[in-house]
């Protein structure tokens, strides 16, 4: 399960960056860097991914997930099946997809000796406040879907 306080942190920072990996139908994997991921639970993450992405194509094929999180004191490996559930957002002005993770496993993935001193940092380049909208309504369709 997902710790309380990880939760905590990635609802109230919005956008958060984590590692995702998918596998194909032949078994290869592939790793993408997404910010559009909501925690449900302790147990359900729910990811936004352009539909026509290798990650949406391998979920949709495999269902085979791994999510890499990186946070103060902690780097975790969350595994389980994922399903899309909204094939497209609306309001999202190009194809965005809603996938739901049920988070079998949750592994410390640190090297003894190690810690993580905060999130992965990132910014937004380009045009800031229409990414900032685009943030907002995706993480709107990743919080309420289902609900």
């Amino acid at each position: 399960m997902l710790p309380r306080e990880l939760i905590d942190l990635m609802r109230d920072l919005g956008v958060f960056p984590v590692v995702v990996g998918t596998a194909d139908g032949e078994g290869n994997i592939h790793m993408t860097f997404i910010t559009w991921v909501y925690p449900i639970d302790e147990r359900t993450l729910r990811l936004a991914v352009s539909s026509r992405a290798k990650t949406a194509e391998n979920i949709r094929k495999t269902g085979r997930v791994a999510i890499q999180i990186f946070a103060p004191d902690k780097s975790l490996t969350c595994y389980g099946p994922a399903r899309e559930v909204l094939e497209r957002i609306e309001d999202v002005p190009f194809d965005v997809s809603v996938f739901e993770m049920s988070i079998e496993v949750v592994e410390n993935s640190l090297f003894p000796g190690s810690t993580i001193t905060g999130i992965i940092p990132f910014a937004h380049t380009g045009n800031v406040q229409k990414m900032v909208e685009l943030d907002a309504k995706v993480l709107k369709a990743l919080k309420n879907k289902g609900q």
